[in-house]
């Protein structure tokens, strides 16, 4: 039975995943376009809240997932995760100032950095023996799928139903809305088996931790960030150039929808031939 618990935690974390990345990027395609027009924010200002989101992100990744390990709590922490965010998502709608912005992106930074970890540690050891790859791939199949679907519905809201910069404002509070279906996802149909969470050795950081061959792909990670320009000034760049705002999540999701029509195969592939020849392959093509 614990075993059928495991495989369908796979399944339903993928659904999880699935309507985070519809209420992520229901926002995403847009936010941008409402700091410049509609709260008049500079460049530069917009540049600072989503840099600092990045990097907040980046720093819970690494405090949830020593926690997860430490606590042996992955579900609580995924569950407060995906709370923060939808939150934070909802309540854009009500903002009028940058500052207001900037503490809410951090609360989704927060949010997104702390379910992040404990969600792909529960995946990993849910999976079957020998589908890792495919149980990630999965995930992240159904996570950019609705990432696709996410920006569709931002556009369809904005040609068809609103006008003014009240139609942002509606998109953020529908975002809100359908990210409670994570929480609702996680809170009742996420098992955690205790006997497996409890077991092995107790858990100790050390720095030898940084060292060796992780202290290098670190280093790589590192590198790469800093070439991965911020999607806010593509879209920002986009507007520049004369496409239509509201085509702009037309765009995102075209975009969205090649990365999770890969993920799968992706995924299957590293079982067969590796991990990091994929990683390659994928860096080689992104560069």
């Amino acid at each position: 039975m614990g075993a059928r618990k495991n495989r369908d935690n796979v399944k339903i974390l993928g659904w999880v995943a699935f309507f985070g990345g519809l209420s992520q990027d229901m926002i995403q395609p847009v936010l941008p376009i409402f700091y410049a027009s509609v709260l008049g924010l500079s460049t530069s200002t917009i540049g600072l809240i989503e840099g600092s989101l990045t990097s907040i992100v980046s720093v819970f990744k690494i405090v949830s997932g020593f926690l997860s390990d430490k606590l042996r709590r992955r579900k609580r922490l995924i569950f407060v995760g995906y709370l923060l965010s939808a939150m934070s998502r909802f309540s854009l709608g009500f903002i009028t100032q940058g500052w207001h912005a900037f503490g809410l992106r951090l609360t989704d930074g927060v949010g997104k950095g702390t379910k992040d970890a404990p969600r792909d540690a529960l995946v990993a050891r849910s999976a079957k023996q020998g589908k890792t790859g495919f149980s990630f791939g999965y995930q992240r199949m159904l996570d950019t799928f609705g990432s696709v679907l996410g920006p569709l519905v931002t556009y369809w809201m904005l040609a068809h139903l609103f006008s003014g910069g009240f139609k942002y404002r509606v998109v953020f509070f529908t975002s809100g809305i359908i990210a409670l279906m994570t929480i609702l996802l996680v809170g009742l149909l996420v098992k955690e088996d205790r006997s497996q969470s409890m077991g092995g050795q107790p858990y100790r950081f050390g720095m030898d931790l940084l060292k060796g061959r992780f202290a290098l792909f670190l280093l790589i990670m590192l590198v790469f960030t800093l070439g991965n320009s911020s999607d806010a000034f593509l879209i920002l760049r986009a507007r520049n150039v004369g496409v239509n705002p509201a085509v702009i999540p037309i765009v995102y999701a075209v975009f969205n929808l090649f990365y999770a029509a890969l993920s799968l195969p992706a995924g299957s592939l590293s079982d067969k031939v590796g991990r990091v020849k994929v990683m390659q392959l994928g860096w080689t093509i992104y560069a």
